[in-house]
This record gives C-alpha cells, structure tokens and sequence, in this order.
C-alpha cells in the first residue's frame, strides 16, 4: 500500500524554519484564523506567515518537511490546550476550514497541543481503470502459465512423453493452470481489496488495485499487487484500519488454501534436485497438523500441488508486507501504535536485514537495498494527537504477531537427493531476528519514554 500525499521522513510538516508572530501586526486573515481554531483550542501562543527569525536568542522550532506539494504552504501555528476530545475537535475545526480551502494538522509537542494550518486542501481527481485492468489481465496470464507449469511437472513424473505433448500445445493447455491462478489472484486480491474497502470506508480517495505480472523471471508469477492511497490519511485509527485490513483479509484466504492444498499433495521420497520452498512457523505447523510430522525428514518431502505453492506464497506475501519499516503494512501497523519512536527500528532493522543476508540468505539483498532506500518514509496522518482505542491496539499487536509466524528466513534454496533439509544452514532463532529487533527496540523506546 503506498501513499501519494502526507508521507514524510519526519512527522513534522514543514521545512526548517524558526518563527515568531509578531503581536503588534494587525491582519484579518489572522482574526479569521485565530477565530476558527478557538472554537476547539484554548490558545497560549500563535504565530503566523510571513515567519521571521527569533532574535535576542530565543530558542529556535525545528519544523521538518512533510510532502505536501507545491501547492501548499504553512499558514499559522497555534498552541495550546484541546476544547474537546482530539477526533471531535478535528471533525469540527475541518469542517470549518474547507470552505476556505485549508488544512489542519494536529500535533502533540512537548505536551502542548499544536495545530498547524496549512493552504490548499488535498482533493485529487478521478483516475481511469484501464492501466488496473491491463495488469490484472497481464497478471493472470503470467500465474496461468506458471500453474501450467506446474502442472506439467506433475504429469512429467509419471508420464514424460504425455507433458512433452502437452508443452507443445502450452497455449490450448493453459487451463491447467487454474488452480494456482485462482488461488494466488483471490489471496493478492483479498489483501488489496482489504486496504480498499478499508479506505473507502474511511472515505479516502484510493485507486483500485495494480497488479504486477512477472512471467518467466518470478517463481510465484507475479511481483504482487498495491493500492494508493490519493489523501492523507486523518488519524492513527484510520492509519491502523487501511494498514491492518490488507494481510489480515489475505490471511483468512491463505491459511485454508495452504492447508487444503498440503492435504492434497504428494509426500514421495526425494530423488533429485529441486526448488524448496522456505518454512515460518505457520507454513512448519501447517505441515505437521496436516502430515502428523514436520517435512522434509526421514528421506521424504511433501511436492506441493498448485494450491499449497499459492498458500504458501501467500503467507509469503503477508510476512513480507508485515515488515515494520516505512510504507509497507506493517511500518503503517507499528507507526499507529508507537507514533514516531516507531523510527527508531530503521537501523536496528536494516542490520538484522544485513545479517539475514551475509548469514542466511543472499535474496535479502534487494530487501534490504530497498529498505535502506525507502524505510525512514512514513504516512504521517493529519491528526496524530487522537489515540488509538484498546481494540485497535489489539489488532495492531495481532497484525505485529502475524509477521512473526508468517515470516521466512530462507525463502527458496534449492535440494539435492542427499540434503532433503535446506542446504543452507538455518542458525537458531533466525526465523525471529527481526520481530527480535523489534521488540528490543520497543522495550528500549519504552524505557526512555
């Protein structure tokens, strides 16, 4: 889920400056403000553009950017104390500011109340659905033809020169492919679908899901799907709801594919090389409860079929959108929860990255490079003084505790007829290292709350 407005590095919305309202100057602009933002702030201090620098050393405010566009600018900064409760006096301090094209922002700065208001209110404009509709065809192709694929193989192993008529007429066969494309498309499509409606819900401009094809070069067929959100989200409830609904909603399709395609595959004495896919404790538990014993062991593994291989990329998907850094759904998750501090985990997180890819596995590497490049933004909602309730908290934690069971260290490896296990070694806990870092560093934020 990626967002086109209000992401920032920093929570604070606008570029460094040090201001100071100068009492003497007289402007109704100001009167009209000052007005609008006492009817929910007890007001202690005000200060207005243009902004000028402090003298006679006065300490300087740090005021960082958050992206808003050219289009807008900081009119004023009120501080004080809340009428009412945060959500309400939002609501009703925006409601009073859309006729005059304005923005609020709600800040909590060293226990004061800080409203920011800003020119030029967010309203994007409608998109065309045919690019959406191009990727999703292009994606099903991509997924009906790995399917196919697969399904070939299973036939190859009985019957060799029935598959090889079969590749010759790949086009006419791809029906075969079904299985698989239905499964991973209604699993990618449930978590994309879940941060949709969960937007929607929240009344927020959001497009429609894009697939990503990736035929040939991919071992799921396709690189994923995202939304994007086209407004700024209003506060960590709503930041909570988008983040959380997405892999929570492709968790309750992926765990009975993979259950229901584990039962249905193969467990055959291993007899040659081949891809494996990598365990989380989910997908490790699955096997047992279907399989009465952990696989691959004793010579023998389970071949998956085209369902388990879609349920297990799709508890791949979910472990890896989990991740708590930057735009992905699980860096929205902990920033709903912790606020700012949760920027805090980026370097603790990029070295247990860099670890899992000098020790564990090398396809961490792009991860990792994408992280460092883009993990430190954040959705920064437009009101982050309304807490969150016990009940989002809840879930909050819950989508945190998926990551952990969803995770894989070791995504795919490739076996050899006398290394049934993954060839490459698995240090202990290695399945943990990030969810570790980040409960570290949550008890070290706590600490120094």
């Amino acid at each position: 889920m990626l967002n086109e407005t209000a992401s920032s590095t920093d929570d604070r919305p606008l570029a460094r400056a040090s201001v100071r309202y100068d009492a003497e100057q007289h402007n109704p602009q100001h009167d009209t403000l000052r007005q609008l933002v006492g009817t929910v702030l007890v007001i202690t201090r005000e200060e207005f553009e243009p902004f000028t620098a402090r003298q006679n050393g006065d300490r300087t405010q740090q005021l960082d950017p958050m992206m808003f566009g050219q289009n807008h600018r900081l009119l004023a900064r009120f501080e004080g104390k809340l009428i009412e409760e945060p959500d309400a006096a939002y609501d009703a301090l925006d409601t009073l500011l859309t006729p005059t094209n304005q923005l609020a922002l709600f800040r909590e700065e060293k226990g004061a109340h800080v409203i920011y208001v800003i020119s030029g209110r967010i309203t994007p404009q409608p998109r065309s659905w045919w690019l959406n509709a191009v990727l999703f065809i292009a994606t099903l192709g991509s997924v009906l033809l790995l399917g196919t694929e697969m399904a070939i193989s299973e036939i190859a192993a009985d019957n060799a020169i029935l598959a090889r008529q079969l590749i010759e007429n790949l086009p006419f066969e791809l029906w075969r492919g079904l299985p698989y494309a239905i499964s991973i498309l209604l699993i990618l499509g449930a978590h994309e679908l879940g941060h949709y409606f969960a937007a929607r819900y929240h009344k927020l401009a959001v497009t429609l899901p894009y697939f990503i094809p990736a035929p040939f070069i991919s071992p799921i067929g396709t690189f994923g799907a995202f939304i994007q959100l086209r407004q700024p989200m209003k506060n960590r409830k709503v930041l909570l709801d988008v983040g959380a609904a997405g892999p929570l909603a492709g968790l309750i399709f992926a765990i009975p594919i993979v259950l229901i395609g584990l039962a249905t595959s193969q467990v055959r004495e291993v007899t040659g090389a081949g891809l494996v896919e990598g365990n989380s404790f989910l997908y490790a538990l699955s096997k047992t409860l279907v399989f009465g014993r952990f696989l691959p062991s004793g010579g023998e593994d389970v071949f998956v079929n085209q369902l388990a291989w879609a349920g297990w990329t799709g508890l791949l998907v979910t472990g890896l959108n989990l991740i708590p850094l930057g735009q992905l759904d699980g860096g929205h998750i902990l920033y709903s929860l912790i606020g700012d501090r949760a920027r805090r985990l980026y370097y603790p997180l990029l070295i247990a990255m860099l670890f899992m890819v000098l020790f564990v596995s090398q396809s961490w590497l792009l991860w990792m490079i994408l992280l460092f490049l883009f993990g430190r933004v954040y959705a920064a909602p437009l009101d982050m003084i309304t807490p969150l309730d016990e009940r989002r908290k809840r879930i909050g934690w819950l989508a945190l505790f998926v990551f952990i069971v969803t995770f894989v260290p070791i995504p795919f490896s490739v076996t050899e007829i006398a290394s049934i296990a993954p060839p490459t070694p698995q240090p202990p806990g290695s399945t943990v290292l990030l969810p570790l870092a980040l409960g570290l560093v949550m008890l070290w934020t706590r600490r120094t709350r």
